[in-house]
C-alpha cells in the first residue's frame, strides 16, 4: 500500500481523508487516532488517506464510493486544485463533508469561487500579492495555541460547540474579515467565532453534513476523546453508507 493511502478495517463505512499525508503532523497524528478509537465501538469504519497529488481534474474517479470526505490540516496542499476538486465533489454531491484547518481555508476558496463566481478569491499563502484575500493572515498566529470558542446561537451544528471551549490550532491564516459579508446570505453561515468574534467555524445549509473549522477537532484523539465534530461527521457518513447500499442495484445469482 502506497504511502499517500493507509487503510484501516474491512468496513463499508469509507472516509477519504484528503490531504499529503504526514506522520510528523500533530493533527495527523490525531485522525488517525481519532478514528481508530472509534473502529474499536464501529468496526464498519474504514478510512484512506488520499494524497493531494493523486486527484487530477475529475475527483469523482477517485472519491466515488466513500461516504464521508475530510479536508485535513498541513497546507499548502501539493496539489490545491486536487484539494479544491475534492471539496466540490462533497458539497455538489451532498456526500458528508468535514474540513478542519487548511480544509477550513479550501472550503471557503471553493465556495468564493464556485458559487459566489468571485472569481479572483484567492489564499495569501499561494499568492502573497493578490487583491482579493479571501483567505488572509490572522491578527495573530495560532501556530500551537488555543483559544475559546463560541457557536452562533441560531447556527447550524450549535450544539456541537461548548460554549468557550478551548480549542487547539496550527494555523496563521483565516477567512479575511474584510470579506465576512460575502457570507451573509448564506447557505455557508457561520457556525462559531472566537472570544474576539472571528470566524472559526462554518456550516453549509441545505447540505447533509458540511461543517468547517480553523480550529483541530481531532487533536482530542490525543487524550483519547471524539470531539462531537468528528463524531457528528462519523455519524452522517454511517447514514450515508446505508444511502448508497440501498442505491446499490442487486446482483441477482440467476436461476429460474
Amino acid at each position: 500500500m502506497g504511502e499517500d493511502e493507509r487503510v484501516s478495517g474491512e468496513g463499508r463505512c469509507r472516509i477519504a481523508l484528503v490531504g499529503d499525508y504526514n506522520p510528523a503532523v500533530v493533527a495527523h497524528q490525531g485522525i488517525n487516532r481519532t478514528l481508530t478509537l472509534v473502529s474499536k465501538t464501529e468496526p464498519s469504519l474504514s478510512w484512506s488517506w488520499i494524497h493531494t497529488s493523486s486527484l487530477g481534474h475529475h475527483p469523482a474517479e477517485r472519491l466515488t464510493g466513500f461516504a464521508g470526505i475530510w479536508v485535513v490540516p498541513a497546507s499548502p496542499y501539493t496539489n490545491t486544485d486536487g484539494a479544491l476538486g475534492a471539496i466540490r465533489f462533497a458539497r455538489e454531491n451532498g456526500v458528508p463533508f468535514l474540513g478542519t484547518c487548511g480544509g477550513f481555508q479550501h472550503a471557503i476558496l471553493e465556495y468564493a469561487r464556485n458559487v459566489l463566481h468571485t472569481h479572483h478569491a484567492a489564499h495569501a499563502e499561494l499568492e502573497p500579492e493578490a487583491t482579493q484575500a479571501i483567505i488572509a493572515p490572522l491578527r495573530c498566529s495560532l501556530i500551537e495555541k488555543s483559544g475559546a470558542v463560541y457557536p452562533v446561537a441560531d447556527g447550524p451544528f450549535a450544539s456541537l460547540f461548548s460554549p468557550g471551549a478551548e480549542e487547539g490550532y496550527h494555523c496563521s491564516f483565516g477567512l479575511n474579515p474584510e470579506h465576512e459579508g460575502l457570507f451573509g446570505a448564506g447557505p455557508l453561515a457561520i457556525a462559531a467565532r472566537d472570544e474576539d468574534g472571528e470566524v472559526r467555524a462554518m456550516a453549509l445549509n441545505g447540505h447533509p453534513f458540511y461543517l468547517i473549522t480553523l480550529f483541530q477537532p481531532e487533536r482530542a484523539g490525543l487524550t483519547g476523546r471524539v470531539h462531537p465534530v468528528v463524531d457528528a461527521f462519523l455519524q452522517a457518513a454511517s447514514v450515508e453508507t446505508l444511502r448508497q447500499a440501498a442505491e446499490k442495484p442487486r446482483v441477482h445469482s440467476g436461476g429460474a
